[in-house]
């Protein structure tokens, strides 16, 4: 459901149980959700300066992720620091007075492991994978290196090239272009409507100062969550006591950036625009939905966006592209975001049958709301997203990642909670709850055609 800046792909690892839940629930073979339901085991506890750490035993896994997570996202920059988040992601790898340029990433490949890093609207992640026996070493490496970083300027020039030469990437992407006009229309006057990479000329405008202040005021114990899933040794405790996090400081915040402080409020609409070199028109629609904190209207979100375009049998998928073929493709999906999450549609065709889709849509849309769910329906898209749960949970990266984002945001919950809310959704509160608020009218569309083709 939450969307990240990067997929890596994973190392491969065995079955562990909670795999074998997750079969159970896709055979239909589990009746004992209230045992079943809560997956791997969550181990959570504070140090003294406040900072959290999460740890996930998997038995046999064969890799361990070491995932730190930061409440710095890019809408924490204040206006005109737009990419600063991103931008001292890219500076932390350029190491440390301790670690040369470089050095992290030779001393995490020695242990047999990998590393990378994503930064969010929210939150900002670093994590590394590597055998179990190495864990000891990996910890004390990656808590050195996102506490410690040197910013010198001859890195932070050379830097800020590549992260521009990003930017230009993707200003010349026309699926981009788009994409952030949708979220500026969407999200007028808030930093979540800004793109996390930033401009240029608020790149050039950052200083190695200013990076350094951006982290020095961010990177606090009461904003930083260790998460770690795998085998872990024993003495995990131990080893986190001896690392740079258990002597950060605990203050406050020094500056809360804009997040905070400005209210998150959507803006409905209808705009239309053209791009250059855009292969097939577009159809962009949004709709707000509640915070991440709110998991069981979330839970309603994804049942509803899976009756809606979730495989060939939803109302959207059938209608467009099976029955009257007039897509090439369509999907619905929602980003659950701290402030208020957001749903996205999306289809794409031919410019020729913009209108039609548009119409088809906005009919399927406002018939779901006249039309409850079938049983039928209900059981299948129940079913995909509790599958879509369990299965998103075979790997420690996955693991580690949940668990760590839920203690940063203080959601102190079974890593499986989500599923017990599934099934409290019937039909009429699907349609009252949510279906109502997919209207065509309550929503923002983008219709984006090709510019230039006749």
């Amino acid at each position: 459901m939450k969307l990240t800046l990067k997929e890596v792909p994973e190392l491969k690892v065995i079955e562990t149980s909670n795999q074998e839940y997750a079969k159970k629930v896709q055979n239909g073979t589990s009746n004992k959700s209230k045992k079943l339901i809560q997956g791997p085991t969550v181990e959570m506890w504070s140090l003294d300066n406040g900072a959290r750490c999460v740890s996930v035993f998997m038995k046999e896994a064969p890799i361990t992720c070491i995932d730190f997570w930061c409440k710095a996202g890019s809408s924490f920059e204040k206006k005109g620091e737009e990419g600063m988040a991103h931008f001292l992601e890219h500076m932390i790898f350029k190491g440390t007075n301790q670690l040369k340029e470089g050095e992290f990433d030779l001393k995490i490949e020695a242990l047999g492991g990998a590393s990378n890093a994503a930064t969010g609207l929210d939150d900002v992640h670093f994590y590394v994978l590597v055998p179990s026996e190495n864990v000891e070493q990996a910890v004390q490496l990656l808590t050195h290196l996102v506490l410690s970083p040197s910013i010198n300027h001859k890195a932070f020039n050379l830097e800020r090239d590549v992260v521009l030469e990003e930017i230009a990437q993707s200003n010349d992407q026309p699926e981009d272009q788009i994409f952030e006009i949708f979220l500026e229309n969407c999200w007028e006057e808030h930093p979540y409507g800004r793109r996390i990479l930033g401009n240029p000329k608020s790149l050039r405008n950052i200083t190695p100062n200013s990076l350094r202040k951006f982290h020095r005021n961010f990177y606090r114990a009461n904003n930083i969550t260790l998460s770690i899933a795998g085998e872990i040794p024993s003495n995990i405790k131990e080893i986190i006591n001896n690392t740079e996090l258990s002597k950060l400081t605990s203050q406050q915040n020094l500056e809360a950036g804009e997040t905070l402080s400005k209210q998150l409020i959507f803006c409905s609409g209808h705009k239309e625009i053209e791009i250059r070199r855009l292969e097939s028109a577009r159809i962009l629609m949004a709709w707000p939905i509640p915070p991440a904190s709110d998991q069981m209207k979330i839970m309603g979100y994804d049942i509803a966006t899976t009756i809606l375009g979730e495989g060939r049998r939803s109302r959207l998928v059938h209608k467009l592209r099976e029955e009257l073929q007039i897509v090439e493709s369509i999907d619905v999906d929602i980003t659950a975001l701290e402030q208020g999450g957001i749903v996205i549609l999306e289809a794409c065709c031919i410019e020729s049958n913009l209108r039609e889709v548009e119409d088809e849509i906005n009919k399927i849309l406002k018939d779901s709301f006249n039309n409850p769910p079938s049983e039928k329906e209900l059981k299948r898209a129940c079913q995909l997203v509790q599958n879509s749960l369990c299965f998103g949970l075979e790997l420690p990266s996955q693991v580690a990642s949940l668990a760590g984002v839920q203690a940063l945001w203080s959601r102190n919950q079974p890593l499986l909670k989500p599923l017990e809310y599934v099934s409290t959704w019937s039909s009429n509160l699907l349609t009252k709850n949510i279906f109502n608020h997919l209207k065509p009218e309550l929503g923002f569309t983008l219709l984006a055609k090709p510019k230039g083709k006749n």
